[in-house]
């Protein structure tokens, strides 16, 4: 009897020492390379630090230390506003319809094979032909979070991605250039959408529609966006919200590529 209860303890844990580990996996992957990750390892660094108080018993330095992590808590919501919409957003969506679209919520646990890769080589190609030739364009990278709430606003379709199909979507005479396109897998799958506008006071006046359009949906989702602007032909990257520096279009490749993991 007295192994049998043990062995229903010792499951009890592992099942939860799971799920903490599955939500604080994808809180990291939410907060990943922006300025809120160093906020979240030092939450995390508190807490751990407030557990070990409580199992050595030391009452006067766990109450304080419990007292700040309780009132804390309403500062931590204000703080990771935007990153707790984008959680939501992730535990709420209906993008669950196919086993491939169920194991893209949980990366770590797909089977090599089950999902195709995006042509990130092709998109980055494609972007710097229109770049030289001053072809505006804003493309989206789907990531966890669905992004039907856009999909809806513009011509769906199911496209594989190739460079020349890109640069035919964002030609000047082209009916689709307008508005953004959406890539989900290695599949354009909707074009002359609308994406939500960021009011972001901080972007510079030289940036147009298209980068506040970008940085509009990169704030409430995790997806990823690319504009060549039409007016100088650079290239910029956002993710979270925020510009993302690159050298060359060899490091773009390979930031986006890392992103995608």
């Amino acid at each position: 009897m007295d192994f049998l209860n043990f062995l229903d303890f010792s499951v009890t844990d592992i099942i939860d020492i799971f799920l903490v580990a599955v939500l604080m996996y994808y809180v990291y992957q939410l907060v990943r390379g922006t300025v809120a990750i160093n906020i979240f390892i030092g939450i995390v660094i508190v807490w751990a630090f407030w557990k070990l108080t409580e199992v050595l018993d030391m009452k006067m330095i766990s109450s304080m230390v419990g007292g700040f992590m309780q009132v804390g808590l309403i500062a931590l919501i204000i703080v990771f506003q935007q990153e707790i919409r984008k959680f939501l957003l992730m535990v709420g969506s209906t993008n669950l319809a196919s086993k491939r679209n169920f194991l893209k919520h949980f990366k770590f646990l797909k089977e090599d094979g089950l999902t195709i890769g995006t042509n990130v080589d092709a998109i980055v190609a494609a972007c710097e032909k229109m770049g030289s030739t001053k072809t505006g364009a804003l493309i989206i990278i789907a990531r966890n979070n669905s992004l039907d709430f856009v999909k809806s606003t513009g011509d769906k379709m199911y496209i594989e991605i190739t460079q020349p199909i890109l640069e035919s979507i964002f030609y000047k005479n082209s009916p689709l250039h307008d508005g953004a396109a959406v890539i989900e897998d290695n599949f354009i799958v909707a074009t002359r959408v609308i994406l939500p506008v960021s009011n972001e006071r901080s972007i510079p006046l030289r940036f147009g529609l298209r980068h506040r359009a970008a940085v509009g949906i990169t704030e409430k989702t995790d997806a990823l966006a690319i504009i060549v602007s039409e007016e100088t032909g650079l290239i910029s990257y956002i993710k979270n919200g925020e510009f993302v520096l690159f050298k060359d279009l060899e490091e773009l490749s390979s930031l986006i590529k890392s992103d995608l993991l």
